[in-house]
């Protein structure tokens, strides 16, 4: 079958093309279209029947003369080709370099569909990633192994956020840096503009860590299709890289909800049936089928760590793409439109934010002894503050207690000084750790209810000391 070309096609809308005729075609087989011009485009089977093979080509269907088109069915799933080599290059969507450069010589393929991993052999994740950014590495600590998604909405600086985590992340073991040896990140990017391609790739290539990074990505006049594929592809090279070079992963995905877009313009042209907000019924386990390809696996030294980046059309976090992401995932980052306004970048919500997996990547060995105090008592502080400027924008701020003002003063001082950093500001945890001090230091000593004695015995004795 392999060796057969057709030319029954039927029909051809929005990047689906549909087959007459064609035995024994299977899903999710690869096949190549050859339209009258001798240009290939790439597809995959995602449907078939007795009657019709629906395939998706991942160029798109534009100026294709149903006619004089053969596709070609290669009886095998969608492959890609992987090497050590993958790191420092650039590609598309579906793993083609787009760089300038010569293809990468294969040491082996590998089907880009992949596999969640298997409950039973998952090893818990643990151990500290150091972003560099002082309200995830203090306050929402990822993991490596773990899943945590930034949600985030039109016109923030999520892609500035994201290229900043990829050239900051650390692997840290007893408080120190690891070699970049054992460290990999693949930076996946959906629908971005010319210029954000040109900022992420000018971006890693200045702060020195192109070399250490495998980047894929497809540009908003791209065909959307291809965002299908693109995060499958991705995770192959990081599953790749992860089990069988024994490397510890970092993968950012920008933006999931264009993705989402492009599965459910999809959905309607094969004529699925809708479910909320036009999405397919099967977004879910769509998601999950990408997202847990993230994790640890007994026995294997590796890890792959996600960061899928998703913007919330409307700022509405109950948005199935951001419901659903938060379902699947292990906490969340969550961008604050108030705090982007006023200057504060990045722009955190520490309130809305979480991480389910902190308390397993911190503490003494691996971080400090006293983080998750700390980081504690910053959470209840600012919740604390907050309640305090809702009083004041009631009551007037001279009507505050001299109590309520040094919770005005802190909050202040901790968006402006611990929260905002700026994108070229790299912190280590102990830089973090310290400024958390010094911020909580303006709060009287007994509001800090979540600190230990000995936190505080020795934090005074150090500020008296100094």
């Amino acid at each position: 079958m392999s060796m057969l070309e057709y030319s029954s096609a039927a029909w051809a809308r929005g990047g689906l093309l549909a087959m007459r005729s064609v035995p024994e075609a299977a899903l999710g087989d690869r096949v190549v279209v050859r339209d009258h011009t001798g240009r290939s485009r790439s597809g995959q089977v995602i449907r078939t029947s007795a009657d019709l093979v629906l395939v998706q080509i991942f160029e798109g269907t534009d100026n294709l003369d149903l006619e004089r088109t053969w596709v070609r069915f290669l009886d095998k799933p969608f492959e890609l080709a992987l090497a050590p080599e993958v790191l420092g290059r650039v590609f598309n969507g579906v793993g083609q370099p787009r760089d300038g450069r010569p293809p990468i010589v294969a040491r082996l393929s590998r089907n880009v569909n992949g596999a969640s991993i298997n409950p039973a052999a998952r090893a818990y994740p643990r151990e500290f990633i150091q972003t560099g950014i002082s309200t995830i590495d203090g306050m929402n600590t990822l993991v490596r192994g773990q899943k945590l998604p930034v949600f985030s909405g039109s016109g923030l600086p999520h892609n500035r956020l994201a290229a900043q985590i990829v050239r900051q992340a650390k692997l840290l073991h007893a408080g120190k840096a690891e070699s970049h040896g054992d460290f990999a990140l693949v930076f996946a990017a959906m629908g971005v503009s010319h210029s954000d391609a040109r900022f992420f790739e000018e971006s890693f290539e200045e702060s020195g860590v192109l070399g250490q990074v495998a980047t894929f990505i497809n540009l908003a006049d791209d065909p959307p299709i291809e965002r299908l594929i693109l995060p499958r592809v991705a995770l192959t090279c990081a599953e790749y890289l992860a089990f069988d070079l024994d490397m510890h992963v970092l993968v950012v995905m920008t933006d999931m909800t264009y993705y989402a877009e492009a599965l459910r313009e999809i959905a309607t042209g094969k004529g699925d049936v809708p479910a909320r907000k036009g999405f397919p019924g099967y977004l879910y386990s769509d998601l999950a089928e990408i997202y847990e390809r993230a994790g640890r696996i007994r026995g294997k030294a590796g890890s792959i760590t996600l960061i899928p980046v998703v913007s919330m059309p409307s700022d509405d976090i109950t948005h199935p793409v951001p419901d659903l992401t938060g379902y699947i995932t292990e906490g969340q980052i969550v961008l604050s439109r108030e705090l982007a306004a006023a200057n504060v970048q990045p722009p955190v919500a520490v309130l809305p934010s979480l991480s389910r997996l902190m308390k397993d990547g911190i503490g003494e060995g691996m971080t400090r002894e006293d983080h998750a105090r700390v980081a504690s008592q910053l959470f209840a502080s600012y919740a604390k503050a907050q309640e305090v400027r809702s009083l004041a924008a009631i009551i007037g701020a001279e009507e505050l207690s001299e109590e309520d003002n040094r919770y005005l003063q802190f909050a202040e001082a901790f968006e402006n000084r611990f929260v905002s950093q700026g994108e070229r500001e790299d912190r280590s945890i102990f830089q973090t750790l310290d400024l958390a001090w010094e911020v909580l230091s303006l709060l009287p000593k007994e509001a800090l209810t979540r600190l230990s004695e000995k936190d505080l015995d020795a934090r005074y004795r150090q500020a008296a000391a100094e």
